[in-house]
Parts: C-alpha cells; sequence; structure tokens
C-alpha cells in the first residue's frame, strides 16, 4: 500500500551522535531537541505554525519531560500543535513515524513534525516510595544502566540476547568482526570529501550548546566517539560473557543526540521540499516479537511484514538499513533473508555511530532516504530491533512526482 503522508525531501535533520560522556552529556535532550529543531526549520524556510500535529519520541526521562510533545513544540514556536509522547526503545524512530503517518492518513492532520531525542549520559537515578517496605524503604533503579543489564522478564542482559541468536546460529566471532571492519569502511565513505554524505542532512561543522542554550562551547566536524578497528585489534579481543562469541569491538556504544523530521500530505509536499521532483512515500511497516531473550531475531518478521503491506519483497530493495547493535544482527539478517550484509547500511549504521535510542531509528531512516536519492530513487527498508525483544521495520521508496 501507500500512504497518503509524505516526507518532503531533505525536511530531515539529525545532530552528530557524541559517545556517552561526551559533548552532549550534559544538554537536556528535550530541550536540546527544540534547540535543534528550531534552527533546522529556520534553515530550511519552514514555519513552525504549519505544523497542527506533532509526536515524540524518547526513551530516557528528562526533568519536565511529563510534559512531552506539548512542551517541544511549544518552545520551537509551534504552540499550537499537540500531539503524543511516545516510547519505544530502539523502536521509537519507526513508531513515531507511523505515528504521524497515521494521524495525516486519517484526516486529522495535514503536517506533521516528528522529533526522537535521547541523552544516555547521566541517565537519571529513580527511588520508587514504599512505605510498607522493610523499614519504610522503597525501591531504587538506575534507568539507563540497570535497564541495559536487565530484562525484567528473564533477568537476562541485552547482550545475552545477542549471544543466544549467535550459538542458535552459528555465527562465531571471526565473521563478527569481518562485519565491524565493513561497517566502519562503510562509514569512513561518509567522512569522505569533509563528511559531504553527512551534510546532506547535518549541520556541520555542529555547534555545540551550553546547558542554558545561551552560546556554544565548541564544534564537532562528525559523530564524537567512533572507532575504527583494525582486524589484528579485534583478534586479540575476548568475548564479554564467559564461553560467548560477541566482543567489545563487535556491538555498539551508548550516545547522546536527536533526530527530526517533517511529514505531511501530498499538496504541501513540493511547498516545504528541497526539491519538489524527489517524492517520498511509505509503503509498509512492521511490527514483531521474538521469543524472549532472542531480540535480534524480530527484525526478521518485522521486515517481512513491512514489506507484506507494501506488496514488495527483498529482491525489490535498492537500499537496506538496520539498527545493529550488535553485528550478530546483519548476520542472522543476511542469513534468513538472503540480503547480501556486505551491501547493507552503506555510509554508517548504530554499530559505527552509537546508539542513542530513540533518534537511532530516524537517523537511519533520513540516511536510508539520501542513499536512496543517490542512486537515482528506488525502494528502502529499515529494521531494527528493541528492548523486549521486539522490532519495528519501514518500507519507503524514492521517486519523482
Amino acid at each position: 500500500m501507500s500512504y497518503r503522508a509524505l516526507i518532503p525531501y531533505g525536511a530531515y535533520w539529525s545532530t552528530p551522535f557524541a559517545r556517552w560522556q561526551g559533548a552532549f552529556a550534559n544538554l537536556h535532550s528535550v530541550e536540546f531537541a527544540a534547540h535543534v529543531a528550531k534552527t533546522e526549520l529556520a534553515k530550511r524556510g519552514i514555519d513552525p505554525k504549519l505544523f497542527d500535529y506533532g509526536v515524540l519520541g524518547f526513551s530516557v526521562p528528562q526533568k519536565h519531560s511529563f510534559y512531552g510533545l506539548p512542551w517541544l513544540t511549544g518552545l520551537i514556536g509551534a504552540g499550537q500543535a499537540g500531539g503524543p509522547t511516545l516510547m519505544q526503545a530502539c523502536a521509537t524512530g519507526v513508531r513515531t513515524l507511523l505515528a504521524g503517518a497515521q494521524e495525516i492518513q486519517s484526516g486529522l492532520a495535514t503536517t506533521a513534525l516528528v522529533i526522537n531525542c535521547d541523552r544516555t549520559s547521566n541517565g537519571p537515578h529513580l527511588y520508587y516510595p514504599n512505605p510498607k517496605g522493610p523499614g519504610g524503604t522503597g525501591a531504587a533503579e538506575d534507568w539507563v544502566m540497570d535497564n541495559f543489564g536487565c530484562d525484567p522478564l528473564g533477568r537476562h542482559s541485552m547482550l545475552a540476547t545477542a549471544e543466544n541468536v549467535a550459538k542458535k546460529h552459528g555465527i562465531g566471532t571471526a565473521l563478527q568482526h569481518e562485519v565491524v571492519l565493513r561497517r566502519e569502511a562503510q562509514y569512513r565513505e561518509a567522512l569522505a570529501q569533509e563528511a559531504a554524505f553527512l551534510k546532506r542532512f547535518m549541520s556541520l561543522p555542529f555547534a555545540v550548546p551550553a546547558a542554558n542554550f545561551k552560546k556554544n562551547t565548541g564544534l564537532l566536524d562528525a559523530d564524537e566517539g567512533v572507532n575504527f578497528s583494525t582486524a589484528e585489534a579485534l583478534a586479540k579481543l575476548k568475548p564479554v560473557m564467559e564461553g560467548g562469541s560477541v566482543t567489545f569491538g563487535a556491538q555498539t556504544h551508548p550516545a547522546d543526540g536527536n533526530a527530526g523530521l517533517v511529514l505531511c500530505a501530498p499538496e504541501r509536499a513540493a511547498e516545504l521540499s528541497r526539491d519538489a521532483k524527489v517524492v517520498i512515500r511509505l509503503l509498509g511497516f512492521g511490527l514483531a516479537r521474538a521469543p524472549l531473550a532472542f531480540m535480534p531475531e524480530a527484525t526478521v518478521p518485522a521486515a517481512r511484514r513491512a514489506l507484506e503491506q507494501a506488496g514488495k519483497s527483498i529482491a525489490d530493495l535498492a537500499a537496506i538499513k538496520t539498527h545493529n547493535p550488535f553485528a550478530v544482527n546483519d548476520l542472522f539478517f543476511a542469513q534468513e533473508t538472503g540480503a547480501d550484509w556486505r551491501t547493507m547500511n552503506n555510509f554508517g549504521c548504530s554499530l559505527v555511530w552509537g546508539h542513542p535510542q530513540a533518534p537511532m531509528g530516524t537517523r537511519a531512516i533520513i540516511e536510508l532516504i539520501e542513499e536512496l536519492v543517490l542512486k537515482g530513487g528506488g525502494l528502502g527498508l529499515f529494521t531494527g530491533c528493541a528492548a523486549g525483544d521486539t522490532a519495528m521495520a519501514v518500507v519507503l521508496s524514492v521517486g519523482d512526482r
């Protein structure tokens, strides 16, 4: 099928992603996202007063984030726009995109702002009161660290889900490291010619604001904290878990950042587009859940459902992007679908540029669009896993009017 909502070409952006406790560690993620969105909309000549709907996604709470989307749109001068605040861990980028598309599909909105943000740095430390607890003591939680390390259903870590999939499907360390080297080489292509690919959607050099957003504290030329490995160095790494196969080199790192895009009804797309001849359509979405503690497996059924709704197959795709917190993800996807893992994730992916959770999928979708534009159009798929052994996927097309 084809959804009514279009993504105007160029009406999207992403910050660089900064490794946790790095350049963005002290920036309130919602206020930072509003600061960036206000600047990027102005650069594109898009009046915030046009928005009649918005969706905000995040996975790590910040002070006052109870007020969510209405707070953010108020900060950017779009106080007339309301909408939900959504959370689906690393699938939040696709979830918020679907929410915006559904609102336009139903006729309840014409122009939607979709923003995702997260700061894994300095995550909140929460205390849950329990007057009936021993001595009146409640329970405490480190939101980021504790949830990385323990799924409350199975008491296992996210790393354990990758190990389970690697063992079940015979995916060894050496092949995982091959994927890492290929993904890092693909990201280097995004850095070529003074980061020409990244500059298609990212303002570079990126001015890092102070926590009060009244001055700048530095500049980033690209993503901060990216590793560039060698085969020799990777070969020296031991698996993180006893008896496992996944090393620190074959998994991503937590990060901070935000990304946003505009969705609109067809009659408004040309007005908001950098090039009215380029048309970006949403063709299908998919949601899936894998068995407990096999999170990377969920990406395949999610992709198949999105392709089924789009009426397409893997063979029809000109480009594939994945959220790959572990190299295992891409190898499993390739085994199950017949896709070539070497040609997936051109120009970068979360395995390399990091894992700020909610905005990760939005950036990957933006990069997918730009890759398809460089190819002269075609069909693209993004699929990515999320906490709770779930995944979401989207199929889109880039063509001409």
